[in-house]
């Protein structure tokens, strides 16, 4: 009989899934936002000192003086396995159940305890805690066997992971530290022991981070628990008094950028109602992040298509700062400011309620939430301000920045009288501190090693701050001799129109082969960086430049004698762009030309030889090009 997928052994999630690690790793809140996820069929099983009856008065006298003076060492011992064995036999209330510290957890903290009392190494610890432990060592092995065990560590290196477990304590004790030395040490032991079916190491990633691994890791072993948690969703929380702008900001990012648009408090109170919390805003900072968290969680796993979105409004403090602990560089914070005579001007309430609003959200430390928020955008009523800053913001997320490497000007085989006068430009312009300009790329047939003299330009990008540009029109009007009739392509952005993207479609295709490496700059300043917009964008954006080549190329024909170098130019330009969305990327006017004609029956490679020199062939040419162009873009033909 064959094993349906739903009863197949592997799908049967295990009893037990019991967390360990040393302290300050992150267990308790990993476990708490793994149940709260998966919600009734996820149980914990509570702490060790409600397991044995001895803890109350032990915790009564002092636990710290019993644990590493006052109590025998077997007392210890037998108290501790007493505990993590009850725990062990208590029946799981769901499906599923998680632990704080499993079986392993006992063998480590008590070597390490015999280490701190008994002034031992960490081997001759480990051998006395297996001694202590050996009446209780049948009942051990089979709870053990019992668990799916993971440990988190703070760093591979123990040293390491003893610092930052402590740099979480405000205060410790000698004895304290020596503990979380040995711990450590004997924790590591028992991972190279493989006493665990899963190690995470935490190191610098934040929590969020760390319980998506988790996921990973444990959904292969049952389907209860979610496969992810928010991978690779970028938040963008929105702040500020009332009026600022938020709703404006919000709605900018989900039309022009294709951001989910979320309230913030639907979505805690939602995920409240799901915990049983009857206010959400009486309760902690830390629990009011850990439900926003759960809310936004859930809806990312309804919507997996969605890879970014904006929460509004941000009016909570120590909220914002937990949430941030909880999902680092995944959240971006961007306070808006306003004066309050502009927040009251464009409020539809009268300034009297903008005032009391903002009364009762600076109670909750929405003006300190500027110490936390990345950005901090001064909305003066400019909406086109606005919208850049917006911009610069969404796109920092999509649009990696990249340190760009150089090339010689030799590299590029341009003709001397080129070589000579690339290479003055940049001593006018680069030797001087500072720099003139950031950056200077030749592309274009120039940049490919393609030069055709009285054929192609000198396309010439450069990167340079608005001020810079007297002194950059000097340099050129110094050196214009030197380009020997040779027509000069110059175009010049700032770093800002970089960043924001406010560029043609044919500069975001230079600055995506400089992102990609496919085209190298001669000079750049040391430690510049650009952005390099993805494939996805480029290509989707070099429709703009298909329509302008559409209609140049109409132009053309309705002149009485087309400009001959125009009309190849400008038919390579869409053959590019419909070649683009094919998936065929082609540098050169002539491969893209050689490609597009392959699919054209009885039209050879001849016609692109003979459109450069005859004007009857360059029409045809571009009639062949033009017209696959408008075939994209046909509609059925309606009918009666």
């Amino acid at each position: 009989m064959s094993i349906s997928p739903e009863h197949s052994p592997a799908l049967i999630p295990p009893a037990t899934i019991a967390f360990s690690g040393p302290d300050n790793v992150g267990k308790t809140k990993q476990i708490g936002i793994l149940a709260r996820r998966i919600g009734p069929a996820a149980t914990t099983s509570g702490s060790l000192d409600d397991c044995d009856p001895r803890w109350s008065g032990i915790k009564a006298a002092g636990m710290g003086a019993w644990w590493f003076e006052r109590g025998p060492i077997e007392e210890v011992a037998d108290v501790l396995a007493s505990s993590y064995l009850e725990r062990s036999r208590r029946p799981a209330a769901a499906a599923l159940r998680f632990m704080d510290r499993g079986i392993p957890m006992l063998e480590a903290s008590l070597a390490a305890t015999v280490a701190v009392r008994e002034r031992t190494g960490p081997e001759g610890a480990a051998d006395r805690a297996r001694a202590l432990l050996e009446p209780f060592a049948t009942d051990l092995r089979t709870a053990e066997a019992a668990e799916h065990g993971i440990v988190l560590l703070h760093d591979d290196d123990p040293v390491i992971g003893t610092a930052r477990s402590l740099s979480h304590e405000r205060s410790v004790t000698p004895s304290y530290a020596d503990y979380q030395r040995h711990l450590h040490l004997q924790i590591h032991r028992l991972v190279r022991e493989g006493r665990w079916a899963e190690t995470i190491v935490i190191g610098e990633r934040r929590v969020v981070a760390v319980q998506d691994e988790i996921r990973r890791r444990l959904h292969r072993h049952t389907p209860l628990v979610p496969a992810r948690a928010l991978p690779g969703v970028r938040v963008v929380a929105l702040a500020g008094m009332s009026e600022s702008g938020k709703s404006t900001a919000g709605e900018y990012l989900r039309t022009r950028h294709g951001y989910g648009r979320l309230k913030i408090g639907y979505l805690i109170e939602d995920a409240a109602h799901r915990a049983g919390i009857a206010d959400p805003y009486e309760v902690a900072a830390v629990v009011r992040a850990e439900l926003l968290v759960d809310a936004l969680d859930r809806y990312c796993a309804a919507h997996h298509f969605l890879d970014r979105l904006t929460i509004e409004s941000l009016h909570d403090h120590d909220a914002t700062a937990e949430l941030r602990r909880m999902l680092g560089q995944q959240l971006t914070v961007v306070y808006l400011d306003t004066a309050p005579g502009v927040r009251a001007e464009r409020g539809t309430a009268g300034p009297d309620d903008v005032v009391e609003r903002d009364v009762v959200k600076a109670r909750r430390g929405a003006a300190g939430i500027t110490s936390l928020a990345r950005e901090v955008v001064d909305n003066n009523g400019s909406r086109l301000h606005l919208e850049r800053r917006l911009d610069g913001i969404a796109l920092a997320h999509r649009w990696p920045l990249r340190q760009p490497a150089t090339v010689p000007v030799n590299a590029l085989g341009l003709p001397v009288n080129l070589e000579s006068y690339l290479s003055a430009l940049l001593d006018r312009t680069t030797v001087q501190q500072p720099p003139v300009i950031d950056l200077l790329a030749v592309t274009g047939s120039g940049a490919r090693g393609k030069y055709q003299h009285g054929w192609s330009d000198l396309d010439v990008f450069v990167v340079a701050d608005q001020s810079s540009i007297p002194r950059l029109r000097q340099a050129l009007a110094e050196l214009e001799a030197e380009l020997g009739g040779v027509k000069l392509g110059l175009t010049v952005l700032t770093q800002d129109e970089c960043r924001t993207g406010v560029v043609t479609s044919r500069l975001l295709h230079v600055l995506a082969l400089i992102g990609s490496g496919a085209l190298v700059p001669l000079w750049c300043r040391p430690g510049l960086a650009l952005p390099a917009p993805d494939a996805a964008t480029d290509v989707a954006a070099s429709v703009e430049a298909g329509v302008q080549a559409a209609v140049e190329i109409r132009r053309q024909f309705l002149k009485g004698a087309p400009d001959l170098r125009a009309l190849f130019k400008i038919t390579a330009l869409l053959a590019k762009v419909v070649l683009r969305f094919e998936g065929t990327e082609c540098a050169s006017d002539d491969d893209a030309l050689t490609v597009f004609l392959e699919r054209e029956p009885g039209i050879s490679d001849d016609l692109r030889r003979r459109a450069r020199g005859d004007r009857d062939k360059a029409v045809k040419l571009a009639n062949i090009v033009l017209g696959h162009w408008l075939v994209t873009l046909a509609l059925p033909t309606s009918r009666a």
